[in-house]
C-alpha cells in the first residue's frame, strides 16, 4: 500500500485522532483551570493545603480527568500511529514513542498531586511531623506534578513536530494547516528546552506562549479530522509520496516495528 490510496483503517484512525484530541483538550483544562487551579494558591503553601483538606474531593476528580487525559493521549498515539504508518513507518513510531513518554510523565502528575493530599491527611504516621512540616512537603509535590509537566513537554512538542512534517508529507491535511503545525510545535521544543536550563525564561516569553500556538494547532487538527477526515492526496503528490516512501529506511525495519 502506499500513501497514494487511503484504507478504512486510517478513516477510523482519524475519526479517532479526532475524538481523542478533542476529549483530551477539553479534561485537561476543566481538570486544570476549573478544578485544580483555583486550590492552588502561590508562594502560600498553608492555605493550598488547607484548600486540598477542604475540597479533597474536588482534587481527586481532577486527578480522574488527568487520568482520562493519559488515556486520551495514548488513545490519540496509537491512532496516529495508523494514519502516519503507510507514509514513513520510523517516523511514526518515533512520534508515538514520544507521546508516549509524555503520557508516563503526566502519570506522574496524578501521583504528585495523590502524595500531596496523603501529606494533609490525618494518618497517624503524619504526627511525627509538624503541621506546617506537612503543608510544605504537600505543596513541594505539588510543585513537583508542574515539573512533570515541562519535563514532558519536549517530548510532546517533538512528537506534534515529527506529525506536523508527516502531515505536510502525507498531503492528508492541507499544507498550511500543517505547516502551522510544525512551525507551532518546534517553538514550543524551544522553549520548553530553554525554560528547563534557564527558569527565569517565563519571565521573558510567558509559559502560557510555549504551548498556546500548538494547542491551537491541535484543537484545530482534531476539529477537522472529525469533521473532514483525511484526504487522498492528487495523483502527482502522491507518486511523489509514494516514491519516497519506497526509498524511506522505514521499510527496511523489521516487521515489528
Amino acid at each position: 500500500m502506499t500513501t497514494s490510496t487511503i484504507d478504512n483503517s486510517q478513516r477510523v484512525a482519524a475519526k479517532v485522532a479526532g475524538i481523542s484530541g478533542l476529549l483530551a483538550v477539553v479534561i485537561v483544562i476543566f481538570g486544570n483551570y476549573a478544578l485544580l487551579g483555583p486550590l492552588v494558591v502561590p508562594g502560600k503553601a498553608a492555605e493550598t493545603a488547607q484548600n486540598f483538606v477542604a475540597h479533597s474531593t474536588q482534587v481527586r476528580v481532577a486527578l480522574i480527568c488527568f487520568l482520562t487525559y493519559g488515556l486520551s493521549v495514548v488513545v490519540l498515539l496509537a491512532a496516529l500511529y495508523v494514519i502516519f504508518r503507510p507514509v514513513n513507518r520510523l517516523l511514526a513510531l518515533i512520534g508515538a514513542l514520544f507521546r508516549l513518554v509524555f503520557a508516563l510523565l503526566w502519570l506522574l502528575t496524578t501521583l504528585n498531586l495523590l502524595g500531596a493530599l496523603r501529606l494533609v491527611g490525618n494518618a497517624p504516621y503524619l504526627q511525627a511531623l509538624e503541621a506546617d512540616q506537612l503543608q510544605v512537603l504537600a505543596r513541594l509535590q505539588i510543585a513537583a506534578s508542574f515539573d512533570n509537566y515541562y519535563v514532558g513537554l519536549p517530548f510532546f512538542a517533538l512528537a506534534a513536530t515529527v506529525c506536523g512534517y508527516l502531515w505536510f508529507k502525507s498531503g492528508y491535511i492541507p499544507r498550511s494547516l500543517a505547516v502551522f503545525g510544525v512551525v507551532a510545535s518546534a517553538w514550543c521544543v524551544i522553549c520548553a528546552f530553554i525554560f528547563l536550563v534557564f527558569p527565569s525564561f517565563d519571565k521573558t516569553v510567558n509559559a502560557y506562549w510555549f504551548d498556546s500556538a500548538m494547542a491551537i494547532f491541535e484543537l484545530i487538527l482534531s476539529v477537522w479530522l472529525l469533521t473532514k477526515g483525511i484526504r487522498t492526496p492528487n495523483p502527482g503528490e502522491a507518486d511523489h509520496i509514494a516514491r519516497s516512501a519506497r526509498k524511506s529506511v522505514s521499510l527496511r525495519l523489521p516487521v515489528f516495528l
